[in-house]
């Protein structure tokens, strides 16, 4: 597959900014990952994905574009795993660890040339966070609080 200079810068854009987005609303919640490390992940997911395809170019019938996509997504589960944290009988950060790997998912389909794909995937994520963050959390009977840090944590009732 033949991509233009354009069409790369255009899929790079666009994965950090859908995956910047992402980052805002978990900035705003002041979790670990915010904008900057959202969108780094959902940018660099696109790069490996457009250099899976573009080695395509060189050896056709040697190499398969998914293999590269299918190793972002086993090494943004290490990036994951790293920002979950178990602490006085509770465990932190499983959305967080959910959310990198889902931007990660989003970088890998704008890099594919999936953009409607990312578009919708990216916009549900926004919904998930914060339409269900709050309805989470009250079913689950905690609530949000600040500690010492300016870190939000859970509390129970």
């Amino acid at each position: 597959m033949d991509l233009t200079t354009q069409e790369i810068i255009i899929r790079l854009v666009v994965a950090m900014v859908l995956s910047g987005l992402i980052g805002i609303e978990r900035e705003v919640k002041h979790k670990p990952a915010g904008v900057r490390t959202n969108a780094l992940i959902g940018l660099s997911a696109a790069l490996m994905t457009i250099s899976g395809l573009l080695i395509t170019n060189y050896w056709p019938n040697v190499t398969d574009p998914t293999r590269i996509a299918s190793v972002v997504v086993q090494g943004i589960g290490f990036l994951g795993a790293g920002a979950i944290i178990q602490a006085s009988g509770s465990v932190r950060g499983l959305t967080t660890a959910a959310t990198i790997w889902a931007v990660a998912g989003v970088g890998i389909a704008v890099g594919f040339g999936f953009y409607l794909a990312a578009f919708i995937t990216a916009l549900l994520i926004l919904i998930l966070l914060v339409v269900f963050g709050p309805i989470d959390a009250k079913l689950m009977g905690t609530e949000e609080e600040k500690n010492g840090y300016g870190l939000l944590r859970r509390k129970k009732r």
